[in-house]
């Protein structure tokens, strides 16, 4: 069955991508509207496709030093929203993992799931007794995920027809430039730890303890021992999307205040704890806001006016760094923030040790080139995001391999410095890197600096 049902499947990809792969020769060739047609045509069939797929899409659009820009672009906007399970299954699911019906847990369960991802979906719930699982006493309302029935099988059958297209793509010179084989293969750690509930209850622990002195950030927090590899109990969060206060005039004070939090928060993440939070874009923060006028009636202290905080979701994805590489990639920083091209050429070439760039010396010189014009007067309305995005394509387009953790970790600064400039256009967290990472007792005092500026 488990060959019939790979055949059936493999056979059902093979015609939902012929038009992709027959098309793929000619993007390059004939480029304009060509190419956009193409990209959107990947975009629809990694749909069709299934919840690998979706995922692979979505994580390809985080890696710049494989694909271009323009396809990135349109692979981030691929959604992954997935019809809801039975909600029988629900209830089964949540039974066999905890060993106790649904109604012993839960005083109220809603029926109807919050959000259906291709992974899992999520309900709210509120539990009978929160202190019996060392919570607040009395009921206390909960995020329940619950993992899609089978999908751990479909993703390994997917990865392992993905696998295989993957090293056949390597055949045909007008799919090597797509550099499938390099992305399935870093694509499948990725993967593995999106699928396991019991690791994302494992993060969540282990950033609430990280940031338990900043009451300024805030992770949900798991119930144990309600944690499963198909079921996560954790805590609800109240709150609106950070992308609710983009580009809103009336907010400028709050919105200084998120784009301050947030860098300071990811350099905490990179440069103290080494752990990331790696799938930081805007769905997956929450802003809560203290009303004005508000008091804590128990201590009898005035709240701050308008004080944000920012709850981060879904930390399935992480990464950790060697301190090889974290040193390397903190000198690859620097290098960037000094305008030192050839520095930051040689750092790049270290974040592999399988290093394959056909030509590191045009790359090096290319990168002194670009280098030396943002150093001028001319380049300074360039922002150091796109400086980045830039350094990225050279990547790219040179082949220089990059490690699937260290491109992460470079990834998320992006994406959070482009959220960031929106909120507040005049800040710079690159200026704020440079700070810290030129200074000279950077190691000795970096850990009491970041806390004093943040904890109470």
């Amino acid at each position: 069955m488990e060959f019939c049902s790979l055949v059936t499947r493999s056979l059902y990809l093979l015609l939902l991508f012929t038009p992709v792969v027959l098309t793929a020769p000619f993007v390059n060739m004939f480029g304009g509207y060509f190419r956009q047609s193409w990209f959107k045509l990947v975009h629809h069939t990694l749909e069709f496709a299934g919840a690998a797929f979706i995922k692979w899409g979505q994580w390809a659009a985080t890696r710049p030093d494989l694909f271009p820009k323009d396809l990135c672009a349109q692979l981030a906007q691929l959604q992954s929203n997935a019809p809801a399970h039975k909600y029988s299954y629900t209830v089964k699911s949540i039974e066999n993992a905890f060993g106790k019906p649904l109604d012993e847990i839960f005083l109220d369960f809603e029926e109807k799931p919050v959000a259906s991802g291709s992974i899992a979906q999520v309900y709210k719930a509120t539990l009978r007794n929160g202190a019996a699982f060392g919570k607040q006493k009395g009921p206390m309302t909960v995020a329940v995920k619950v993992r899609h029935p089978g999908v751990s099988d479909v993703i390994r059958r997917d990865f392992a027809i993905m696998n295989c297209f993957a090293n056949l793509s390597t055949l045909f010179p007008g799919l090597r430039w797509l550099r499938l084989d390099e992305s399935v293969h870093q694509f499948a750690v990725f993967m593995m730890t999106q699928v396991d509930l019991a690791r994302e209850a494992a993060h969540l622990s282990r950033f609430s303890y990280n940031f338990r002195s900043w009451r300024d950030v805030s992770f949900p927090r798991p119930v144990y021992p309600l944690v499963h590899p198909a079921v996560l109990v954790e805590s609800f969060e109240q709150g609106e999307s950070v992308s609710n206060y983009i580009d809103l005039p009336d907010n400028s004070k709050v919105n200084r205040k998120l784009a301050y939090i947030g860098t300071n928060t990811v350099l905490k993440m990179l440069l103290v704890d080494n752990f990331i939070h790696a799938d930081m874009h805007p769905g997956n923060i929450l802003v809560r806001l203290k009303k004005k006028g508000t008091e804590d009636k128990k201590r009898r202290v005035s709240l701050s006016r308008n004080r944000p905080q920012l709850v981060f979701l879904d930390v399935g994805l992480t990464a950790e760094l060697t301190q090889k590489d974290r040193t390397n990639l903190l000198d690859f920083f620097k290098a960037i923030t000094l305008r030192d091209g050839r520095t930051a050429a040689q750092c790049a070439l270290a974040f592999s040790e399988n290093q394959s760039c056909p030509n590191p010396t045009a790359f090096t010189q290319e990168m002194e080139t670009s280098f030396q014009y943002w150093g001028t007067k001319e380049a300074d309305i360039i922002h150091p995001g796109e400086c980045m995005q830039e350094v990225l394509e050279k990547v790219r387009t040179h082949k220089v391999n990059i490690d699937g953790d260290v491109c992460t970790v470079m990834v998320t600064i992006m994406v959070l410095e482009g959220w960031q400039r929106k909120l507040d256009p005049d800040f710079n967290i690159m200026q704020t890197l440079q700070k810290l990472l030129l200074k000279k007792d950077m190691k000795d005092s970096l850990s009491y600096t970041m806390n004093a500026i943040m904890a109470p």
